[in-house]
């Protein structure tokens, strides 16, 4: 795999059946929609958005994110593939993702997005064990999970998912155990997140009222060291700091954002970065769903923000993108697009005290600089 950027579609289906009380997606909670009405809506905004663009890039990643995508119709989710590929070439190994809730999990809608050409599954189980799952709001069960992820595994050629770390009342003895019962199914992707309070959640009210309590920085920072070790042991290093997978078989959809690469964002709350009228663009769309479909229907597309990123902050998008990966940025093109050097004596000192590693063509952040990178990136562009 080429470390180019590429060029990706990203699809937002915004409905899910509950919503966590940890999430602060743009995800709502809908008992009656006419779900291939919306789907006509994605297809009608991803043409209107790819009839902006300076070129037609091939597309090398597509991703339905949410939200909950598992609970769209596979024709749905078959009419935007199709749309897709009348608009933009495929690349030869273009990867199809679609995020999926265990409770959704069902081999006939599994096959109908298998066929309508999804070729990556990633799969939300979140916790290995039923009392941190009820606590986390979720509605599966471990087993449930299990068979969910068998499932994937028999009808996707691959397969991720995801875990929660640093949960409540969670020690690094029981957060060894779980991720070694998630390495012994052999897994070539994991996302593991550790759990954050997002403000505006019922989280951050019943943290802010001390009724659930998370594990302090330190224990934090030592389940993250633990992940890393273990992960390391069992073949599947980070690529980034909350990804881990075997060779070849990292997310490409998600490379693209982080070496900084140009994708089409669609659905209600989507967020995008496309080369329109001559200049790198951010877009946003609307993000309450009936207003989304709405706009689209009358406009064509429903975005409420398409405005031109300024040089100097492209630079440090790139920049606090790209220092997430093991690999790092390329220097150089961080320069370009600054128009200015980097300040090579803070470099020399942050790589001094074990922050950044730099050669010739990449500076990455260590492991010790990945654990406070918001603020290595503030030293390194202010």
């Amino acid at each position: 795999m080429s470390d180019a950027p590429g060029f990706a579609l990203y699809v937002h289906w915004p409905f899910c059946a509950a919503k966590c009380p940890y999430c602060d997606f743009n995800s709502h909670v809908r008992r009656n929609i006419d779900a291939m009405d919306y789907g006509s809506g994605l297809v009608r905004e991803l043409e209107t958005q790819a009839g902006m663009l300076d070129a037609r890039p091939q597309l090398s990643s597509i991703f339905f994110g949410g939200g909950t995508p598992s609970l769209m119709p596979p024709q749905a989710v078959a009419g935007v593939i199709d749309a897709a590929a009348k608009l933009f070439s495929f690349a030869p190994d273009i990867e199809i993702t679609l995020e999926a809730n265990p409770t959704s999990a069902d081999a006939a809608r599994f096959a109908g997005y298998r066929t309508s050409g999804v070729n990556r599954l990633s799969l939300g189980v979140q916790a290995l064990n039923d009392a941190d799952l009820k606590a986390l709001g979720r509605w599966h069960s471990a087993d449930e999970a299990m068979a969910a992820l068998s499932l994937a595994r028999e009808t996707f050629p691959r397969v991720s998912f995801d875990l929660i770390y640093a949960r409540m009342g969670q020690t690094r003895e029981g957060w060894a155990d779980e991720l070694q019962k998630a390495l012994a199914l052999m897994p070539d992707h994991l996302s593991l997140y550790q759990l954050t309070i997002e403000d505006g959640t019922p989280f951050a009210a019943l943290h802010a009222r001390g009724q659930i309590i998370t594990p302090d920085d330190d224990e934090a920072a030592a389940q993250y060291a633990l992940t890393q070790e273990l992960c390391e042991a069992a073949g599947l290093p980070a690529y980034e700091i909350s990804n881990h997978a075997r060779a070849g078989a990292a997310s490409r959809h998600n490379l693209v954002y982080w070496r900084y690469g140009e994708y089409l964002g669609i659905g209600p709350g989507a967020h995008g970065r496309i080369r329109t009228r001559g200049a790198l663009h951010a877009t946003v769309t609307e993000k309450r769903p009936e207003e989304w479909l709405a706009r689209v229907k009358e406009k064509g597309a429903a975005l409420t923000q398409n405005e031109g990123i300024a040089p100097t902050d492209q630079a440090r998008e790139m920049m606090m993108m790209g220092l997430r990966l093991t690999e790092g940025i390329d220097p150089a093109r961080y320069e370009r697009l600054a128009g200015a050097p980097l300040d090579h004596a803070r470099i020399a000192h942050l790589a001094a005290e074990g922050f950044l590693e730099r050669n010739a063509n990449r500076l990455r952040a260590t492991r010790k600089g990945r654990l406070v990178l918001n603020a290595l990136i503030a030293e390194l562009v202010g």
